[in-house]
């Protein structure tokens, strides 16, 4: 990463602009968290509900008494098994947070982004950048710098350039602010690996929590209408489409063989878990600019693992 270009995201960070960074997960919109102003940027670039929090984003532990308040012994721990790394906690905030960074909340997300361009962002900024996905709201979150532009145009004032994030969907969000840890938004950091740190099992269907990014019923979704089938069913959907109906897409794991006439463009998803999260919002964003009637998904696993995959889906197709 060239020195001279995060010196100049620290400068409009420093001026109250917005400033798109790469991080693991997918590149964020950044602002200062400490100015108002800026904060308010972000909401209008993204045309975001106001009640709507923020993560922010820090450089180190140490930082973390900044922002929270009444830390837990439970968010200590998670904290340092997983960050830096793909993980939001929820903690009770501090005295003098803004009110936009948290929706309104007595609880404020943190976490620590494990890319090299957000950390050396963070460490020369040397304090904490409010960044939601780099979309405008409910839309595909971005996983390159070309995305990010393709959403938000001029309204960034400068997009770091980080190459296509790594594991590509949202952080695992983690509720660390009650007496039970619950899981408020799924990734690729697990239940189970969760779990394997606490020593104690999780809630990840809360009755009532805090309102967290990407918990929207809608959200992630392209413009294209999505439609998921379970894989007994897809044969049977796909020799019953009528070619008159327009072009579709399919994203399955197995190829299913159709009559050469059906106006279909199909793309094979891995099997693996990781590697399909880091192809999802490149494939659907992809799929998206072709215009097609509407892209038919194969359901994933019904496995613990694959909870953030289907998390994606579900709210991509309106059934979050």
């Amino acid at each position: 990463m060239n020195r001279n270009f995060v010196i100049n995201a620290v400068e409009v960070l420093r001026a109250g602009g917005l400033v798109a960074m790469p991080t693991e997960t997918v590149y964020g919109l950044g602002a200062d968290a400490r100015n108002v102003s800026a904060l308010r940027k972000i909401f209008l670039a993204k045309q975001r509900p106001m009640n709507h929090p923020l993560i922010v984003h820090l450089a180190e532990i140490s930082q973390l008494e900044e922002w929270a308040d009444d830390i837990s012994e439970t968010g200590l721990l998670l904290a340092k098994a997983y960050w830096p790394g793909p993980l939001t906690l929820i903690f009770k905030k501090a005295p003098g947070v803004n009110d936009l960074v948290t929706g309104g909340q007595e609880t404020i997300g943190l976490r620590i982004p494990h890319h090299p361009v957000a950390q050396a962002l963070l460490q020369a900024f040397g304090g904490g950048i409010a960044a939601p996905s780099a979309n405008r709201f409910g839309r595909i979150s971005p996983t390159t710098a070309k995305a990010v532009y393709e959403e938000l145009g001029d309204s960034v004032d400068l997009i770091l350039e980080g190459g296509q994030c790594s594991v590509g969907v949202e952080s695992t969000i983690v509720d660390v602010s009650g007496k039970h840890p619950t899981i408020l938004r799924p990734g690729m950091i697990t239940a189970a690996n969760i779990e394997e740190v606490l020593h104690s099992r999780v809630i990840d269907k809360p009755q009532s929590a805090p309102r967290v990014s990407g918990s929207m019923e809608s959200h992630y979704a392209p413009a294209t209408k999505i439609r998921l089938i379970g894989s007994d069913k897809l044969k049977q959907y796909l020799s019953e489409y009528k070619s008159s109906n327009g072009a579709i897409a399919v994203m399955s794991f197995i190829y299913v063989q159709q009559s050469v006439d059906l106006p279909l463009e199909w793309v094979s998803m891995p099997r693996h878990v990781e590697e399909y999260a880091h192809n999802l919002y490149q494939v659907l964003r992809e799929l998206d600019k072709k215009n097609f009637q509407e892209i038919v998904i194969e359901e994933v696993p019904e496995t613990r693992e694959w909870d953030a995959i289907r998390d994606r889906l579900q709210r991509a197709s309106g059934r979050g």
